[in-house]
């Protein structure tokens, strides 16, 4: 008899396997297209301890033991005041999975439980300098976060409905505040279904919301609430009862803008309005 395959080379079979097509191929794909990793780069996969940034940790060491291209990994968990029951189950996730996590301690949830307005979007972004930050002190150039699909999709109707602007979400930016640091997201062409197809195959239980002060973290890439992501997610859901291809036909809308169609436009936070080219035509 062959030996039993432990938890997460069961999970890693899976992701060969039966979601092959689903996680690993628009995974890789991904990569690809926008570039996302280098020879020599050494990334902290950035892990909060849900469904997404797991799969992401997963697919990543996957990909390091596969590729001819060198780099190194890091899993970063940051506790920015988790309950400790959230903070055991990551660890015990982490276990599970195999995956040697590197945890460090911020006060963030008690800094945003102290001041007014928004706190998932000032603990956003909060969490990214923390994480930015952290990594480089540990060598990294890069951090990997657990954005897919359906967050580019939701965040891009969301800005438009609620916010009056056309605003997507990149698969990868240099940092502002950290010179030679960037964000990269590997999961930019991975749906949120499937992902939680993946974890219910697995019988994977991760935490949901680890947040003291709102019942469901937001996505919190701007200023706009949980509760209009919920709103643009379920009309989502309908739309793709009558299209199914919906989710692709919105995602490649974002890579094929016509700006000439335009009336006006945002470039480095400067507006610009069709008339400049309008009256130069002239």
């Amino acid at each position: 008899m062959g030996r039993e395959l432990q938890k997460y080379q069961l999970v890693e079979q899976s992701i060969n396997k039966k979601f092959n097509k689903r996680l690993w191929r628009p995974f890789i794909a991904a990569l690809k297209q926008y570039e996302l990793i280098q020879a020599g780069d050494r990334i902290a996969v950035c892990m909060s301890g849900g469904k997404d940034s797991f799969l992401l940790a997963v697919l990543m060491r996957m990909l390091q033991r596969q590729s001819e291209v060198p780099f190194e990994l890091v899993y970063l968990v940051m506790n920015p005041g988790y309950n400790e029951k959230n903070r055991r189950k990551i660890e015990e996730n982490a276990k599970l999975l195999d995956l040697p996590i590197t945890v460090f301690s911020s006060d963030i949830f008690d800094v945003t439980a102290s001041v007014g307005g928004s706190p998932c979007y000032l603990c956003a972004r909060m969490r990214r300098g923390f994480l930015y930050s952290h990594a480089q002190e540990l060598g990294c150039n890069k951090i990997a976060l657990g954005h897919h699909k359906s967050d580019v999709i939701e965040t891009t109707l969301v800005s438009m409905f609620y916010g009056s602007q056309l605003q997507a979400m990149l698969p990868k930016l240099h940092s502002t505040n950290f010179p030679g640091m960037t964000l990269i997201r590997p999961l930019y062409g991975v749906l949120e279904d499937d992902i939680l197809a993946w974890a219910g195959y697995n019988d994977l239980e991760f935490i949901q919301c680890a947040c003291r002060l709102t019942e469901a973290s937001a996505l919190a890439e701007d200023e706009i609430g949980e509760s209009k992501r919920k709103e643009v997610k379920l009309l989502i859901r309908e739309l793709r009862k009558e299209n199914p291809n919906i989710d692709n036909s919105l995602f490649h809308a974002i890579h094929a803008v016509h700006l000439d169609t335009f009336p006006g436009y945002k470039s480095s936070s400067e507006y610009h309005s069709f008339l400049e080219k309008f009256n130069e035509d002239v």
